[in-house]
Order: C-alpha cells, then structure tokens, then sequence
C-alpha cells in the first residue's frame, strides 16, 4: 500500500535495509574483502551466491575494464567483442568513445600523424551520425593545439573521461549479460536527483536551492 507523501519523514529506514543497499554495491564492483568485513562488522547473514556473483562479474569486465582505463582502448574493444561480439556494433555511441580513448592516446604521446591516420580510418566514418558529429569535431580539434592539455577541451584527456566511458562500458556488458548494471545505491541518487529537480520546477528557483550531488555529498 502507497504511503501518503506527506507522511515519508515518519517512516523509520531499517538498517536491514540499508545494509542491503550497501552490500549491493559491494558486489557490483567486486569488493570481496570489504564485503566480507561489512558482513562480519554488522552481524548480518552472508549474502547467498555473492562469491558466484562477483566471479561472474569479475569474468566478464575486470580485464576490459583495466585496458580501458590504462590507455589500451583497442584491446578492450577486442576483449568487447569476444564477450558480447554485437555489443558495440550495436551501441555506436560506446564504441566512438572507445576509440576516442586511443585517439587521445596518440595526441598526449605526440604522435600527431599516427592519430590523424587513426581518426580518419577509426572516427571519421562516425561523422554520419549527427549526434556523434560534434563529439568528432572536439576531438579532432585537439591535434590543433601544441599543448592540447591546456586546450578549451583538455578535459577529453584526463582520467574522469576515462573512467566515464570505463563506467558506460562496464553498464553495457553487464546489460548484455544479463546483470544488473547500477546499484542500489545509483538508482537511489539518481531518483533523489529527479525530485529534487522536479520540486525546483514547481516550486520556482528562489524557494528551494538548486541540487548539487557533489555539494550534497561534502555535507
């Protein structure tokens, strides 16, 4: 039975509950030691079949998961491939950014004729797509700069756009298997982040303060 909306701040949040959510996350990203630790820590039951399901996680994204984030974006595509072979074949969007990865690879190792190469073999067929065509443009406008680090768009070359395609990447198979691609705790955050957007639409700007999840999470 649905709980009247007024009435949420009375509802007590079970610790069962929130240690369910936690040890979700745990599993996900395979943090067996830590789990095992949470588990002793609580006192709750051991999760059944956790081991089976981080292995089976740990099989499938670990190695292409590390060549991603190590700068080896074509050998990720090719562990890709051999694990779910129509995955980017049918997710153009996840394959340009694997490829946008070895790009970036050879303009930081100033390899700028090795890298114009690549984009026209590799990323320019992409252009058809409108939506991947301003995402060719950026990267392409990086072998304009002598120092594309200190470029409009260095952040193309960092760690968090890495890790961000690593995490697209990661979600992908995990779908593609089967397993479930977000955790509690990010269907949690993101359902947060769409009410508190939607009570700043009805309510107007001046009344309720825009929601921040970095801001929030620094308390």
């Amino acid at each position: 039975m649905d709980v009247d909306p007024r009435h949420y701040e009375q509802i007590a949040i079970k610790d069962n509950d929130i240690h369910s959510i936690v040890v979700s996350y745990l599993v996900h990203n395979c943090y067996r030691e830590t789990l095992e630790a949470f588990v002793a820590c609580t006192g709750m039951p051991e999760p059944a079949n956790y081991i089976e399901d981080m292995e089976k996680r740990k099989a499938t994204c670990s190695e292409i998961l590390c060549c991603a984030l190590e700068g080896d974006a074509l050998k990720a595509i090719e562990l890709t491939e051999q694990v779910a072979c129509d995955l980017l074949e049918n997710n153009k969007d996840l394959h340009f950014d694997l490829l946008s990865l070895h790009f970036v690879e050879l303009v930081c190792a100033k390899k700028c004729t090795e890298a114009l190469e690549f984009a026209q073999n590799k990323l320019m067929p992409f252009g058809k797509e409108q939506k991947l065509l301003e995402k060719l443009e950026n990267f392409l406008s990086l072998l304009a700069y002598e120092e594309p680090e200190k470029s409009p768009i260095f952040h193309l070359l960092g760690l968090e756009y890495r890790q961000c395609v690593a995490d697209n990447l990661n979600r992908a198979i995990l779908a593609h298997r089967n397993l479930p691609s977000y955790t509690a705790v990010e269907r949690l955050i993101q359902q947060a982040i769409v009410v508190r957007q939607s009570l700043n639409q009805d309510h107007g700007k001046d009344e309720i303060p825009t929601f921040s999840l970095k801001d929030f999470l620094k308390g």
